[in-house]
């Protein structure tokens, strides 16, 4: 079995057994989720703190010294954590789950890096904010239910400034029947490389139905255009996961 990520951002993580028996219900963010869910995502989503350093380093590069940066979906802080750690810590961050747990997680690892990093136990349908250089959402739209992701656009559309940047990550499908099976072969033997096995897979698949319901990139990107965005780019992507650039 080869050596697995053992911490993101200097924090050990508990490692993931959650599917090691059959789900009891629908996946949910819950304590037992967030006690294990930086190894979750270390070995579920392929290059996960690559494409995070790119997205914090880019946005710190974007944006104003002491610029206001909301993460939607914030889960643990972690990319909230690289921006801090790469501005010198003179952004204004504000991090937003619904999943209590999650917060707990985030403010445990901010406190003790002494980041002052405000987060908010909120539903991101039903946030407002004004006056924002950039809006994060990672792997979160693809929870959304797909109705109201084009209002959610719309509305973080309206919290940025002008040239401000929505940055955001999701899981993928393909439009072509034949590659989108062979893309989640593949992510299937990148699961298997980081010690799940199969009864593993299948439980959190099935876990997962029609929780996680993904866009192609093509929607993804086409979604934003209509949001109101000027320009919609994908600045990283491995197989089925990618993360996109929309600039107001």
């Amino acid at each position: 079995m080869p050596r697995l990520v053992a911490q993101i951002n200097g924090f050990a993580m508990g490692k993931d057994t959650l599917f090691t028996h059959p789900p009891q219900q629908q996946f949910e963010f819950n304590e037992s989720v967030a006690a294990v869910f930086d190894d979750m995502l270390a070995r579920s989503v392929p290059y996960y703190r690559e494409s995070l350093t790119l997205s914090a380093e880019l946005i710190t590069r974007w944006v104003a010294p002491e610029a206001s940066v909301v993460d939607l979906g914030c889960s643990t802080g972690n990319l909230l954590l690289l921006l801090h750690k790469l501005s010198g810590g003179s952004l204004r961050l504000t991090g937003v789950d619904s999943s209590e747990a999650m917060i707990a997680q985030a403010q445990k690892k901010a406190d003790a890096l002494g980041a002052p990093i405000e987060y908010r136990i909120a539903d991101v349908n039903r946030c407002d904010f004004r006056q924002q250089q950039a809006v994060c959402a990672h792997l979160l739209l693809q929870f959304i239910r797909p109705p109201k992701r084009l209002e959610l656009l719309r509305r973080i559309h309206g919290w940025l400034e002008p040239e401000g940047v929505f940055c955001f990550s999701e899981k993928l499908t393909s439009d072509h029947k034949k590659l989108d099976r062979l893309l989640i072969e593949r992510y299937l033997d990148y699961k298997r490389s980081m010690g799940y096995s199969d009864y593993e897979i299948a439980r959190k698949r099935e876990a997962l139905e029609n929780v996680l319901i993904p866009y192609s990139a093509k929607e993804n990107e086409q979604m934003a255009l209509d949001a109101g965005f000027s320009h919609v780019e994908c600045i990283f992507r491995w197989n089925n996961f990618a993360t996109f650039w929309a600039v107001k």
